[in-house]
């Protein structure tokens, strides 16, 4: 193994190689919510990083249907040579360095996805290196995560949403979330009564609106929907509204999940400092990957307030996994699991941190490359 090189750099730890690829991956069947209408796929873009010693780092990040090359040419042609040479372990350093480097041309967006994808990636280097999984290099608070199936369900028929309901509770899911935000709030009103008939008084039941409405449709909505207890009312209106979700928690009466569209620390602190949200919601794969992900979770702590999550399921089971504060996990069917080779465990309504090295997802390379999208 190579000892110090020069200024104390590990020889051996330094970025060999950055490799940086785009996908596209069609859904078996097409989900549907209020913003983004019929979703048909989703892209990913994937980041491997390889050290001097040949040991290697995956990340990834994925877009609804558009930008994912606009990511891919950010990592390939914009982070790839500031990485290379520099020392894998210096996480932090690197984090900081890429996002002055993208800092000018958004501080969001396309440039918080191609940073986010690195940086897992480095996280899961670091993790494969000592030989440990993931969750346990972060904290190691519980592998066993409460879970619930995300469900993209809002065009589907009342009875395609029960029967997809029965599907999720026959895999283990003991906790689910349907969407609202139809073009009338009466018809939300019934299918949310009748999926809360169909669970049961207790069951743990999440509504999710995509930032749909104004904030006084956002107030309506919530006192509409209260009478049947959901855990938490999702995205209500826009992620840039900050004072509008403040009123929506103080005059709605539901607890409110916000954050999966956040893509900076500062952004969930203004919005949590503001009193917007009940449950901080980041997504790993656009809010600056693993290192802002842990960040926004200490930060929700100090406010006392539970985290949950948007996203990327296989990877964020074992962030969650290493914080005190951690509410739900949500498992989304963005369908990467044909492509991986152990998916998501689930039992009994808990999602299982594995103790593979890293974070243990491993691609199937070969099948990927059927989806190649550049």
């Amino acid at each position: 193994m190579a000892g110090p090189g020069r200024n104390g750099a590990n020889d051996a730890m330094l970025i060999r190689e950055v490799q940086a690829d785009h996908y596209y991956i069609p859904l078996a069947v097409a989900l549907s919510d209020s913003t983004h209408g019929t979703i048909r796929g989703f892209e990913v873009v994937t980041v491997r990083l390889r050290d001097a010693e040949g040991a290697e780092g995956v990340g990834y990040t994925y877009t609804v249907g558009t930008g994912g090359a606009a990511v891919h040419a950010l990592v390939a042609r914009d982070l790839a040579p500031r990485l290379i040479g520099r020392e894998a372990e210096h996480i932090e350093a690197l984090w900081q360095a890429m996002w002055w480097a993208l800092h000018y041309g958004g501080r969001g967006g396309a440039q918080a996805l191609a940073t986010s994808a690195v940086d897992i990636a480095l996280w899961d280097l670091r993790a494969r290196r000592l030989r440990t999984p993931l969750w346990r290099l972060l904290g190691g608070f519980d592998p066993r995560v409460p879970c619930y199936a995300g469900g993209i369900d809002l065009d589907f028929p009342l009875e395609a949403l029960l029967g997809q309901t029965e599907e999720n509770l026959a895999r283990g899911f003991r906790a689910v979330k349907m969407k609202v935000g139809r073009p009338s709030l009466r018809d939300d009103v019934e299918r949310v009564r009748a999926m809360r008939a169909h669970l049961g008084p207790d069951f743990p039941l999440m509504v999710d609106a995509n930032m749909r409405w104004s904030v006084d449709e956002a107030i309506r909505a919530a006192r509409a929907l209260g009478e049947f207890a959901p855990v938490w009312l999702e995205e209500p209106t826009s992620p840039d509204d900050v004072p509008g979700h403040a009123r929506i928690v103080r005059e709605g009466g539901l607890p409110i999940a916000a954050g999966e569209n956040l893509h900076t620390l500062y952004e969930f602190r203004q919005l949590i400092a503001a009193g917007g949200v009940t449950f901080p919601e980041p997504d790993v794969t656009n809010c600056g990957g693993i290192t802002a992900f842990m960040k926004v979770c200490h930060l929700a702590e100090a406010f006392n307030l539970p985290v949950t999550s948007h996203g990327a399921h296989d990877l964020t089971v074992h962030l969650l996994a290493a914080v005190p504060n951690r509410s739900y996990l949500e498992a989304h069917g963005f369908g990467l699991d044909r492509f991986i080779a152990e998916p998501l465990r689930i039992e009994a309504g808990f999602a299982v941190a594995p103790d593979r090295p890293g974070h243990g997802i491993e691609f199937d390379w070969k099948a990927l490359d059927g989806a190649r999208a550049t």
